[in-house]
């Protein structure tokens, strides 16, 4: 009786330490990824609202609260924190906040499959060559980033949309040679000056 539950014991301890070890590959994955491409940035959505703190060691250092829905930028992430940037301020929340948009530079769109009675085929050839189609006319390291959904400064308005998709409004300025505009999407906006990106930040509520 006693070697049973013994067994039992160290089975639930391994199991335990192996889930602790791919949750820590993943963060991990993400930080080594980011220090790679340090010129883009990774965004990520917040899931419920959550405090934004200055040090993740004092649990009272809260600078703010995000909102549900805001948009952060990702500088970093350990197995609970997220090192983030919003409005201007740098701290760190709850990684189980947040959804992170996570790069996939050999992601490649899956193959959907169709049954035969459906007339779905033009549908099916889009998805499996969206990637091949950003290839020809990026090159494979910018197709690879606007596949992922990045964005960095220098961008051109059709890569953007490309990545990101349409804007849900666009605001536009022009002085004399200087044409500005802002695009918002959902939570934030980002902003061009002469069709180039050069901005972006999350929408203040």
């Amino acid at each position: 009786m006693g070697k049973l539950l013994f067994s039992a014991l160290f089975l639930l301890i391994f199991i335990s330490l192996n889930s602790q070890e791919t949750k820590t590959d993943v963060l991990q994955g993400l930080e080594n990824n980011q220090s790679a491409d340090q010129n883009t940035i990774v965004p990520a959505i917040i899931k419920s609202a959550t405090r934004l703190f200055r040090d993740k060691e004092d649990l009272t250092s809260v600078i703010l609260v995000i909102p549900r829905d805001s948009i952060v930028f990702v500088i970093g992430s350990d197995d609970t924190f997220l090192h983030v940037e919003y409005i201007g301020n740098e701290g760190y929340i709850y990684a189980r906040h947040a959804e992170l948009f996570k790069p996939d530079p050999e992601a490649r769109p899956p193959v959907v499959e169709v049954p035969a009675n459906q007339e779905a085929k033009p549908v099916q050839e889009q998805k499996v060559s969206r990637y091949s189609y950003l290839e020809s006319k990026y090159g494979s390291s910018a197709a690879s980033r606007i596949y992922a959904g990045k964005i960095w400064k220098g961008m051109d308005v059709q890569m953007v949309k490309d990545s990101w998709g349409s804007p849900k409004k666009i605001s536009r300025v022009i002085s004399g040679n200087i044409v500005k505009e802002e695009w918002f999407y959902a939570g934030t906006w980002l902003h061009f000056e002469n069709s180039t990106l050069t901005d972006w930040g999350p929408v203040k509520n």
